[in-house]
């Protein structure tokens, strides 16, 4: 993630007790993501290098088969989650100046965007474009406000709002163009109350009815 802290959160947390609650780590979450990195090999090919931003406890970074992939958030638990095989970088995801125009094939986010301001989620999508190769893909896993707009401020670092039409618009305003759009992907939240149920998640996702639906996936190129 990006910094939300204040003057008295040490270097390298993003808020103080934040994955100690509402991001805690969770055993189930992490069989969900077995299935999603599955699920996700239409657009991550083995041969490619990835970049996840605002990558957590790195559920996706060390789930998806890559030839290279780099964990990035502003939170140190990054580093301790990270599998053997992850690269890891502790910073700013809205500043990728360490890594080079062109480096990767995919950018990779999950339920970031909604925790930036504005001009903050300007520069991480035109950094993303930036290290991104021709051809290359953003992917934002994210929720959509318009399926569950009273459950959006549960997590009370979110900022911004955004539904399937509105990101799109906006990505499209910052130069990408949409390869897909699921504007119902998964549920809400992936916490243990479903701890019995990660068996059914690859029906979820072939499932044309998606009961519960709260997060949505969007895949974007960067316009030559």
């Amino acid at each position: 993630m990006t910094n939300a802290q204040d003057a008295s959160t040490p270097e390298g947390v993003y808020e103080k007790g934040y994955f100690e609650t509402r991001l805690a780590q969770d055993a189930n979450r992490e069989k969900v993501w077995v299935h999603l990195a599955k699920h996700f090999a239409t657009w991550v090919q083995p041969d490619h290098d990835v970049l996840e931003l605002g990558a957590g406890w790195c559920d996706f970074s060390n789930k998806i088969k890559a030839r290279r992939v780099v964990a990035m958030d502003i939170d140190a638990v990054v580093e301790r989650a990270a599998a053997a095989h992850v690269e890891t970088a502790v910073g700013d995801c809205t500043d990728l100046s360490r890594f080079e125009d062109n480096s990767f094939d995919v950018v990779f986010a999950s339920n970031l965007v909604e925790h930036l301001e504005r001009d903050q989620s300007n520069r991480l999508l035109d950094e993303a474009c930036r290290v991104l190769r021709p051809g290359g893909r953003l992917m934002l896993m994210q929720p959509n406000f318009r399926l569950n707009p009273g459950r959006y401020f549960d997590d009370y670092t979110h900022i911004a709002i955004f539904t399937d039409q509105s990101l799109a618009d906006y990505l499209v305003s910052r130069g990408y163009a949409i390869e897909e759009m699921h504007s119902k992907f998964m549920p809400l939240t992936m916490k243990s109350s479903g701890a019995n149920l990660t068996f059914l998640v690859p029906w979820y996702l072939r499932s044309p009815i998606k009961p519960l639906a709260g997060q949505m996936l969007v895949v974007a190129n960067p316009e030559d």
